[in-house]
């Protein structure tokens, strides 16, 4: 299991401090970028997380909360082991978009909202590099897990083995030490926390026990 700090609970004042402090711990940094139209949330754009991502020795994914992945998608500074994530119901080709992020050198994600049926990715599982499947509906922070969460994680690890895509499974939204066994046993490969660890008195102490919790 890959385990994905979301920046979207710290402290945007200090954001690489927050992400240097528990660097060593995690293995991707996620960032969630958003467009206020696609969500209805402001957050960062492609210079924030470019500056950002100097002094980082962590990999990004971006996931892009946004309707037109195909004019950002392009402006983010990005390197082999990054990836770039654009929603399935964003106003964009799908196809279209998974060329642009394929031509930025970064992997290509692919994700959708709790509502969406999970074989809507069916056509695109052997273009992309990892499917983001969202817990909570995109947009904010600190939600309640969707109860059927583990239902459809299972549901696209079945899709991936019939396709024989390679496409990792990541999971995003209200992910705890509570839930987290579950969703890695039905079959999720990285795991995006943000809340639980931010939140948390000691943040390092609370990544080990998440970890633990597996």
């Amino acid at each position: 299991m890959k385990l994905a700090l979301s920046l979207l609970s710290a402290d945007f004042g200090k954001l690489r401090a927050e992400a240097i402090e528990v660097e060593s711990q995690v293995d991707y940094f996620h960032i969630d970028v958003m467009d206020g139209h696609f969500v209805p949330n402001l957050t960062i754009g492609p210079p924030v997380v470019n500056s950002l991502r100097r002094g980082l020795s962590r990999p990004l994914d971006i996931h892009l909360m946004i309707d037109h992945p195909v004019t950002y998608a392009p402006q983010f500074d990005v390197y082999a082991d990054d990836f770039i994530i654009f929603h399935i119901e964003a106003q964009d080709d799908p196809d279209k978009v998974i060329d642009i992020i394929a031509a930025t050198g970064a992997g290509v994600g692919i994700s959708l909202r709790p509502a969406t049926p999970i074989s809507t990715l069916r056509p695109y599982l052997n273009q992309v590099d990892l499917v983001l499947v969202m817990t909570v509906e995109p947009g904010f922070g600190n939600q309640q897990i969707v109860d059927n969460a583990t239902e459809r994680i299972a549901e696209l690890s079945s899709l991936i083995s019939k396709d024989s895509s390679n496409a990792v499974i990541a999971v995003d939204g209200g992910v705890n030490k509570n839930n987290i066994n579950s969703l890695v046993r039905a079959g999720a490969e990285m795991i995006v926390v943000g809340s639980a660890i931010f939140s948390a008195p000691n943040r390092r102490a609370a990544i080990e026990e998440l970890i633990a919790a597996v």
